[in-house]
């Protein structure tokens, strides 16, 4: 097997155990938690995705890695991370915390889609071997995220079904 056939393996895989986790022990505590709760369990994960700018660190990848993709995937993680940050540090003012909730989970799927985009268009499986160190982000941590993305706005608009309508 070629190591792009092997990368477009591990990035569909990488689904799978993540899914059958999050049914079993993650969605069930998730959706019985009160919404700003889980929302903030949800924020404090997303919140480690300062860690995406390593994408930025020679040595860490190769000088080949795609300089579009690495660039997209650094910043757009930084951003949702940092978002995520501020969204954990206005718990407690839910003007300030449910519009930061949204923000973080709109920057960060675009920024995951765009990922999965720049990596097709930019041949991210032709240069597998580039991503180093940071191979596992695709592969283990990004299915992890986009889950918790489409949990997070599920229970956005469940939360907003179960609210009383204001005149």
């Amino acid at each position: 097997m070629t190591p792009a056939v092997i990368l477009n393996i591990h990035l569909a895989l990488g689904y799978v155990p993540w899914l059958l986790c999050f049914a079993v022990y993650i969605w069930p505590r998730l959706k019985t938690m009160e919404p700003l709760g889980a929302q903030r369990a949800i924020a404090t994960l997303h919140s480690f995705r300062f860690f995406g700018l390593v994408f930025l660190i020679p040595g860490v990848t190769g000088p080949d890695l795609p300089a579009g993709f690495a660039a997209f995937a650094a910043y757009g993680d930084f951003a949702t991370g940092l978002l995520a940050m501020l969204a954990l540090l206005g718990v407690a003012r839910p003007a300030i915390f449910w519009p930061l909730v949204v923000a973080f989970n709109v920057v960060g799927v675009v920024d995951l889609l765009g990922d999965y985009y720049h990596g097709v268009m930019l041949d991210l499986p032709g240069h597998a071997g580039q991503l180093g160190a940071t191979y596992a982000i695709p592969v283990l941590y990004v299915p992890l995220l986009m889950i918790t993305h489409v949990a997070a706005f599920y229970l956005l608009a469940r939360s907003r079904r179960h609210q009383p309508a204001t005149t």
